[in-house]
């Protein structure tokens, strides 16, 4: 998709189709040419309500009001329903701002078309994919406001990096595991960090032997396909900030021996969203030039059974030496985790260090499905990823550690057990548990991002599709703006 911004008005535009979107309902804005139509039609202008006037070329679509937050779903929905409409290749649209020489609606309006294009028909013999190839983005504004063609590019550009790499994540989780392990992520990693220039080691079964990543060589033993350690590095001259990325990378997870229900096996390809995000995060971050070194881990495995399967009752051996009593062979993420985070902390020592992981069913009982949970031991740096999340337009709230959750994960045979006995805040007892893992010069440079919740859900929400939705791409990406010497747009 080609994005062309031009100082001519919307009408020297030629195009197939015009999209206007209409603010707070006001019907009576210069922009909406049709408003009698619209009003016979029952349109009102709510947030993401969709009317399309074929014989006049323009689709309207509502937005509650010109921040990024409304205007990315709007777009999004605008753009979804062009999809497998063949005749739309070329469409207009103005620039929504609301306030002067600011761009992020700019930026917003990109990602929501570019995320509301997307389509996952791999395996669909008949593929249906949005038509839409140029984008015109006219600079006469829904409201005066003064955005300069550079200050709109730079907005455009962005935005493009970072929806595509939300695309590029998507795409990577919606893939089937029987088409995707550990080795299918490794040879995507080297491919990514030849086109892009940037670090990448992989770590097989007899380097993880030698590491001692006893814990995460448990979990995948039972699988015909090896698990893997990926580190992806992306090292710019003097770089602001150094930050660690650490995913979860469950290729597949059936439970092992702690076998999960049937319905609970479906759409356990998404398990390895994490370490997916990581990957997208890292493509994102080379493709804009950030001035923030960064380094991403991904633990790949696959949780089977087999006669070679890691048992309930096991103790197990993390790499830091903390041993760990096994309850339930399907809370494996954490032990997972458990390693990489030390190897990680090994290998770099960060200003800032981030997990991300579709950790528990917890926390999708506690927030929702379009929420992540964050935690950590500084407040500052969970508020901090909120704030981000919030601008980019995802949807995170902190959940709090505390002691007395803490003790349920007591093992009387072990350091520590890899379940709490307690049904009840299994998010934050994952999360504490990871804490176990993190050494001290970490402690306060640390978040956990419990990504269980909107990192895939079957039905369409806001700019994102059915199934995988690229869940910390965007925070992340804002995130790492916001330290490198780069101002955000």
């Amino acid at each position: 998709m080609n994005f062309n911004i031009t100082a001519s008005p919307l009408s020297e535009i030629k195009a197939d189709m015009e999209i206007v979107i209409v603010i707070d309902g006001n019907l009576k804005h210069a922009f909406v040419k049709d408003r009698k139509l619209l009003k016979k039609a029952g349109f009102s202008g709510a947030q993401n309500e969709v009317y399309h006037l074929v014989e006049k070329k323009r689709l309207y679509v509502g937005a509650e009001n010109l921040k990024g937050a409304a205007i990315r779903p709007a777009v999004a929905s605008a753009i979804r329903s062009l999809v497998g409409k063949k005749a739309f290749k070329r469409v207009k649209v103005a620039t929504y701002v609301s306030h002067p020489r600011c761009s992020a609606s700019i930026r917003a309006m990109v990602e929501g078309i570019i995320l509301g294009s997307y389509t996952f028909t791999e395996y669909k013999s008949k593929k249906s994919k949005c038509p839409v190839k140029t984008v015109d983005i006219s600079l006469e504004g829904y409201e005066a406001h003064e955005i300069t063609m550079e200050t709109a590019a730079r907005a455009v550009h962005n935005g493009e990096i970072v929806a595509s790499a939300t695309n590029y994540t998507r795409n990577i989780v919606n893939t089937p595991p029987d088409d995707f392990y550990p080795e299918t992520m490794a040879k995507k990693a080297k491919k990514l960090a030849k086109e892009l220039g940037l670090g990448c080691k992989i770590l097989d079964v007899k380097a993880l032997e030698k590491e001692k990543m006893h814990t995460l060589l448990a979990v995948g033993r039972a699988s015909r396909h090896e698990p893997k350690v990926i580190h992806l590095s992306y090292k710019p001259k003097n770089p602001k900030k150094v930050v660690t990325l650490v995913g979860k990378g469950l290729t597949y997870d059936s439970g092992g021996l702690s076998l999960k229900p049937g319905d609970f096996m479906v759409t356990m390809k998404a398990d390895k969203s994490g370490a997916s995000a990581v990957i997208g995060i890292m493509k994102a971050v080379a493709e804009m030039g950030l001035d923030v070194e960064v380094h991403g881990f991904l633990g790949m495995v696959e949780n089977m059974i087999g006669g070679d399967a890691y048992k309930p009752d096991d103790v197990l051996t993390a790499k830091n030496g903390k041993t760990i009593e096994v309850r339930n062979t399907d809370a494996e993420g954490r032990l997972v985790l458990a390693d990489v985070l030390c190897y990680a902390q090994q290998e770099v020592k960060a200003d800032y260090l981030l997990d991300f992981a579709t950790l528990t069913g917890a926390c999708v009982v506690g927030v929702g499905h379009y929420t992540s949970g964050v935690m950590g031991f500084c407040e500052d740096l969970k508020n901090t990823v909120r704030q981000q999340a919030k601008i980019a337009g995802e949807l995170v709230t902190p959940l709090d550690f505390n002691d007395y959750l803490k003790k349920t994960l007591k093992s009387d045979i072990a350091d520590i057990c890899n379940i709490s006995n307690t049904r009840y805040g299994g998010a934050i007892t994952a999360g504490l548990f990871l804490s176990e893992f993190i050494d001290e010069d970490h402690k306060e440079k640390w978040a956990h991002v419990d990504i269980a919740g909107p990192a895939f859900v079957e039905q369409v929400w806001g700019e994102n599709p059915s199934g995988a939705s690229g869940a910390g791409v965007r925070m992340t990406v804002r995130f790492l703006e916001s330290l490198s010497r780069e101002n955000v747009h």
